[in-house]
């Protein structure tokens, strides 16, 4: 792990230099943690390599039926071209319906990814977003959100 959290530090300060970051993405983000789900997208611009992203979501599996809000502030780093990566860190809260058990949760998240910015207004994106939840009835354990985002940049 340390290794790794190294790895990411050399990376992250050699590839820090002014970028494009749109002001504004609005968008979707679909992919599976512990059944399907989606989530309306928004990202913010903060400073060069900064912004923050808000997912307003849902899950549906055979046990739980969830809808989350997550914020999260992201990093990105120029790769080449178009292609960034971005890591990022943050919380959210949700609620959820297990047949006869529902209620809220909270959550802490990660996220590591890479994105595509084409000469039109289109970002795409592919990510990892580890997720621990704080309710038992909910999520017992680590749950890990592999997503596929496209986004409109204003």
């Amino acid at each position: 792990m340390r290794t790794i959290l190294s790895i990411l530090f050399v990376l992250a300060t050699v590839s820090l230099s002014a970028q494009s970051i749109s002001k504004n993405a609005l968008g979707i983000r679909i992919g599976d943690n512990d059944g399907f789900g989606g989530e309306i997208s928004y990202q913010r611009y903060l400073h060069e390599n900064n912004r923050l992203e808000f997912d307003l979501g849902w899950r549906d599996s055979n046990n739980v039926d969830a809808f989350k809000l997550v914020g999260l502030y992201q990093w990105v780093m120029p790769i080449d071209g178009g292609f960034n990566w971005y890591v990022g860190a943050g919380a959210g809260i949700g609620s959820f319906d297990a047949g006869n058990n529902d209620g809220v949760f909270a959550l802490v998240a990660g996220d590591l990814g890479i994105e595509y910015d084409f000469e039109i207004p289109l970002l795409i994106s592919l990510d990892m977003r580890p997720e621990l939840g704080f309710n038992d009835d909910y999520s017992d354990d680590l749950d890990l959100d592999i997503a596929l985002g496209l986004r409109y940049q204003f």
